[in-house]
């Protein structure tokens, strides 16, 4: 699994980025926000998410931790796939993408172009407890071990237990020691989970 790609910008357009990695071109799907980011930098380092089909290999690319993994929720959420993932991530930042769900505003996620009132509604049901939960890593105010913390949190998910499962009992765990390991963490979470 690739955690991130850095490098030489090679080409960049709209939707995708390419990024020269020691001589090898990674053609990255990409929103139009990062890709605003991107524009005039030599280089860059992306997070990516692998969608591996029967057909297709595709990366996307993110420039922050937290989008990739709120890409994630999304696509998580029945009828959100990666493209329509990436075009929310692609309207809205982050702090509005979050704040909507939050607060139930079925209205700006209407705004996105090819969401309709149903994959709204299904977003917001699905998503709106992680987010106002404030105990996911993107916005955890566990500060102090968030890399842990979220290192954690993906062995678990790999492992097969749901995240909203996962991120409960991490969350008491890191409350209760914030210098907590990950090798830790992740034994302590198996006695609980």
């Amino acid at each position: 699994m690739i955690d991130y790609i850095s490098g030489r910008v090679a080409d960049l357009n709209p939707t995708t980025a390419v990024v020269d990695c020691h001589g090898v071109g990674y053609e990255i799907n990409i929103t139009l926000l990062d890709y605003s980011s991107l524009q005039g930098q030599e280089s860059t380092k992306l997070y990516i998410h692998e969608a591996i089909r029967d057909d297709s290999h595709l990366l996307y690319g993110f420039l922050e931790k937290e989008c990739r993994e709120m890409f994630c929720l999304l696509i998580g959420v029945s009828g959100v796939g990666p493209n329509t993932a990436r075009l929310i991530l692609s309207a809205m930042t982050l702090s509005q993408l979050t704040d909507a769900i939050a607060t139930g505003s079925d209205l700006a996620l209407k705004a996105v172009k090819g969401i309709g009132g149903k994959t709204a509604q299904r977003i917001i049901v699905d998503l709106r407890d992680k987010i106002n939960s404030g105990k996911q890593p993107l916005l955890s105010s566990i500060s102090v071990s968030s890399q842990a913390y979220n290192d954690s949190l993906s062995a678990l998910l790999m492992l097969g237990f749901s995240a909203p499962q996962s991120r409960k009992a991490l969350d008491k765990l890191f409350v209760q020691d914030s210098s907590m390991t990950v090798e830790e963490a992740i034994k302590q979470a198996l006695k609980v989970l």
